[in-house]
């Protein structure tokens, strides 16, 4: 064994610049692989299994993901409103134990602002027990002022803390010649939850209904001419006034995010009441199921760049045998001289094989530099845009399994130029070149 590791590296040494491109072509392999696999777990997991702290999301009638990437994820537009009466009913409902609405329809600098009431920050819990955390002197804000709270990434990004002051934006995409007059002060921000949520800004519900601009929209009667003057019920649309209060029947939400009793009786229940039996909202639950269904969709593209990954592995193990065989003209004199110093035909052949699969786990550990590079750039991308927290460093089987499989086929690569130098005749190699 000695003495084929001291062939070995005597190799690797003299054929450095070759040795060295076949290694880094095995680690980008290598830490392909890894990525695609680790990516592909982590994101499914977090978008499907993450901490959301809601059963469902109610919202006007409409698609079902639409609802769920709007009040959970902040990213897509809101399919309608519905009626404050509808919120309500459903928040007196006895299966019903926390329901919390939502408005949407601005947003500070691309970050979407979200009006909404004090409970959430009180009353939510989170699957891991975990609540919602304002660090002192911070606090939630006071829902008959314009005051705010903050998640941490729009507090990073914008530089903006306690005391702070902002203007919001009109719409869900910045455009900074929609701005609104009035002013917010920011009385909280909220610790890091690895969520969506630390990409939100969040406002009492009622300054978004006083938000000028706003319109608030109600049912109103009007006579029809063309009806013989049967009063026929309209939508008309007016502002808040300063002072006044806003009747109920003059607010609508975006969203309600509920949490059941019973998640999965109560569920049912609404979603047979909402979704089958009703014609006027709907009701996305579970939400774990709907965002696993989209990743069901879109399954296609892991499938793709999991063969990609695959491909690149084959072409690595290509280049260990074509950088090792090249070599095999200039080292059939070496063969040569050590079968004559003693050394067997298996020494010489287990030394080839020894070389390829030596070169293919130094890089598959390299594999592994290459493998944090490319999730830490993926999880900064998903955190900017989506808020969702990836662990670099999370365990995933195909950590280990990669840098073993890419080894054992560096190995198996080796056997044809080791078979070659196996064949080596000692008395022709030995002649003195003319």
């Amino acid at each position: 064994m000695s003495g084929i590791a001291l062939i070995v590296s005597r190799s690797l040494r003299q054929h450095a610049v070759s040795t060295l491109i076949t290694i880094l072509s095995v680690a980008l392999a290598t830490g392909l692989v890894m990525s695609v696999f680790c990516l592909g777990q982590q994101t499914h997991d977090a978008f499907t299994g993450g901490e959301v702290g809601f059963d469902a999301v109610l919202g006007a009638r409409g698609s079902q993901l639409q609802l769920v990437l709007n009040a959970v994820f902040h990213l897509e537009t809101s399919p309608g409103n519905i009626p404050w009466k509808f919120y309500q009913e459903i928040k007196k409902n006895p299966r019903v134990k926390l329901a919390i609405p939502y408005a949407v329809g601005d947003n500070l600098r691309g970050f979407r602002i979200v009006g909404t009431t004090k409970e959430l920050f009180t009353e939510t819990v989170f699957p891991s027990g975990k609540k919602f955390v304002i660090p002192p002197p911070g606090r939630v804000f006071d829902e008959k002022k314009r005051e705010a709270v903050i998640g941490s990434y729009v507090a990073q990004k914008l530089g903006l803390g306690l005391n702070s002051t902002f203007q919001p934006f009109h719409g869900l995409y910045f455009d900074p010649k929609n701005q609104h007059e009035e002013v917010y002060t920011i009385v909280g921000v909220l610790e890091p939850t690895n969520t969506p949520n630390d990409r939100a800004v969040w406002i009492p519900i009622e300054g978004i209904y006083r938000m000028k601009g706003h319109s608030l929209r109600f049912e109103k009667a009007t006579a029809d001419a063309k009806k013989d003057d049967i009063l026929t019920p309209k939508v008309g649309e007016t502002e808040a006034k300063a002072g006044e209060e806003i009747p109920d029947e003059y607010k609508e939400v975006s969203a309600v995010m509920l949490k059941f009793n019973n998640p999965a009786t109560d569920g049912m229940y609404f979603k047979d009441l909402i979704n089958n039996r009703g014609k006027d909202a709907t009701l996305a639950w579970p939400i774990a199921a709907i965002m696993s269904d989209l990743f069901d969709k879109i399954g296609w593209i892991d499938k793709v760049l999991e063969l990609v990954a695959y491909l690149v592995v084959l072409v690595s193990a290509g280049s260990i045998l074509a950088s090792i065989y090249n070599t095999m003209n200039e080292r059939r004199r070496e063969f040569a001289i050590l079968r004559a110093l003693g050394a067997r035909r298996g020494t010489v052949f287990g030394a080839i094989v020894a070389e390829a699969g030596t070169i293919a786990f130094l890089g598959s550990l390299a594999g592994y530099f290459i493998h944090a590079a490319i999730l830490s750039g993926a999880a900064y991308v998903i955190r900017k845009n989506t808020g969702v927290v990836l662990d670099v460093f999370q365990l995933h089987p195909v950590l280990w399994a990669a840098p073993l499989g890419m080894t054992v086929l560096g190995a198996l690569s080796g056997i044809a130029p080791a078979l070659k130098a196996y064949g080596t005749d000692v008395a022709s190699n030995l002649v003195p070149a003319s």
